[in-house]
């Protein structure tokens, strides 16, 4: 059996491997993010996730992924400035 290809990327600033021929949803699989509450951003530009599934990753890609974190809302501070 032949082993799978990797290709060198940098994900959030941090060098990483990846399969050759991953799409945005393979390579979040392929990190460990669930891909429910992130966005993406492949070369300076952001991915629609409905694009994720044909969106293919190259080497020497440079990737950001943004977690969204939910729980609550932060507290508004109102200050008057007469």
């Amino acid at each position: 059996m032949k082993e799978t290809e990797k290709i060198q990327v940098t994900v959030n600033g941090e060098p990483r491997t990846i399969n050759h021929g991953s799409s945005v949803v393979d390579m979040l699989q392929q990190l460990g993010i669930d891909g429910q509450r992130v966005a993406v951003e492949l070369n300076r530009s952001i991915v629609r996730k409905n694009d994720w599934p044909a969106t293919r990753v190259e080497a020497g890609s440079q990737i950001e992924i943004v977690e969204f974190v939910g729980g609550g809302r932060a507290p508004h501070h109102a200050t008057s400035r007469n």
